[in-house]
């Protein structure tokens, strides 16, 4: 497979730590994230040790910006260094389990950064149960200085999926639309960033808006709709060598585009004659099939994780509704029933769920609903709040929200709980965001 990022080429060993100190029973320390809201776990991360000068600063940063990870995933506290009583000389000593047990840390992580030959730093890092008194968790990797914030987040993952037992977010990123200029002129150019909002990259140069774009499930490809020539039409952008293409020559407008799950077709909207279908597109053939048949406006479709079904929006009932189909456009049924108008469905990367927008009284929501539309919850909420997208974990959504006329839009990611929200900081007002699946 093609490196998606240069910048990002990593030489991952992924050894698991043999320490003949270290027991080997699995250990009972354990978040629950498959319920409601609970508190966060208390977990110590010393800062890395470093061998050199050189090593001291990558250290440190691999440190803040692992422990900034699970801290803001909200199911972490990270403690005050300053409570720590033992201070690590190797990444090799044992911890004294008391001196963490009587500042009530749940878990432990040591970690070093040496300095190796030919601009390679080896990376390692043990987690620890410490009321338990055993390691959890143990890796080692070799990979170049400046690389090391992906590093952190190959660690920040490793950490959460052993203690939640569910897939990491944290190597992964997100394609957004950086909006600058007055709000009667805007720029809207293609970006992509890594999940916190740094490692920004424009990808477009602004000469044509451009708008919900979506990645393809191995990360080579972005499709996105484009004003060209004030024509929106569907394009694709190969990530690897920058090239911009149109998807077909369709006599109509074409929007709303997203990859199936095995990314060999895109399913988007096409506007005929005035009426809005949903219709499948083969990638290699360019073979279009119509997959709805209606005279209300059908868009915004989304496929289940299996490919199996189709989520999408449509009027055909006299109001916005969710509705989901098979994948070849048979058995449509409407899922949605609250109060309201609802939009841009959805499906969770998981099957569980379909993420909504719905505006209801005059205010944007994000919601969640199971696929045949019970269990309907608002998980955020404001003056504009639009557009959801999944974390390939299928625990955290992204969005986008201006919380009031006067506030600046920017994208914010909440767990599927409703409970910690964060914006992400980007250099400038962004909107339209999609996550990556994780990095290869």
């Amino acid at each position: 497979m093609k490196n998606c990022f240069a910048i990002l080429t990593v030489i991952l060993l992924a050894l698991c730590l043999s320490f003949s100190l270290a027991p080997q029973t699995r250990a009972e320390l354990r978040i629950d994230v498959s319920g409601a809201h609970s508190e966060p776990m208390p977990i110590a991360i010393p800062t890395f040790l470093a061998s050199s000068d050189i090593a001291k600063p990558v250290a440190e940063n691999i440190t803040k910006v692992v422990s900034a990870d699970l801290e803001r995933s909200g199911l972490f506290s990270i403690m005050n260094p300053d409570s720590f009583v033992q201070k690590f000389t190797s990444v090799n000593e044992m911890p004294k389990f008391n001196d963490w047990q009587v500042i009530s840390a749940a878990a432990l992580v040591q970690g070093a950064v040496e300095e190796q030959t030919d601009d390679k730093l080896k990376v390692s890092f043990r987690l620890w149960d410490v009321f338990a008194s055993m390691q959890m968790e143990g890796k080692v990797m070799t990979t170049r200085a400046g690389n090391w914030r992906r590093i952190a987040h190959i660690i920040a993952d490793a950490i959460y999926k052993r203690i939640t037992g569910e897939a990491g977010y944290f190597d992964t990123r997100i394609v957004y639309i950086a909006e600058t200029g007055p709000k009667e002129a805007r720029i809207k150019r293609l970006a992509v960033m890594d999940q916190d909002g740094e490692n920004v990259k424009v990808l477009t140069d602004g000469k044509a808006m451009v708008l919900t774009p979506r990645f393809s499930p191995n990360m080579q490809q972005i499709t996105y709709l484009s004003y060209y020539n004030n024509r929106p039409r569907v394009y694709l952008f190969d990530i690897e060598t920058g090239k911009q293409s149109v998807v077909g020559n369709f006599p109509g407008m074409t929007f709303a585009p997203r990859f199936s799950p095995d990314g060999k077709s895109i399913i988007m909207s096409m506007a005929i004659g005035g009426n809005s279908e949903i219709y499948k597109m083969d990638l290699k053939t360019k073979k279009t099939v119509r997959l709805t048949n209606h005279p209300a406006i059908d868009t915004s479709p989304s496929y289940s994780p299996d490919g199996k079904y189709i989520t999408f929006n449509s009027d055909r009932s006299g109001t916005q509704q969710l509705y989901v189909m098979k994948a070849d456009g048979k058995d449509v049924r409407r899922i949605s029933f609250g109060n309201g108008k609802y939009a841009t469905p959805v499906w969770s990367p998981r099957g569980d769920y379909i993420a909504f927008t719905k505006i209801a009284d005059n205010t944007f929501y994000i919601g969640v609903m199971f696929p045949d539309g019970t269990g309907e919850r608002q998980l955020a909420e404001g003056y504009l709040v639009e557009a959801p997208t999944w974390a390939p974990n299928g625990r955290v959504l992204t969005y986008f929200k201006q919380p009031s006329p006067d506030d600046e839009v920017k994208i914010y990611t909440v767990d599927i709980t409703g409970y910690n929200e964060r914006m992400i900081d980007t250099p400038t007002e962004a909107s339209d965001p999609a996550w990556s699946p994780l990095l290869p």
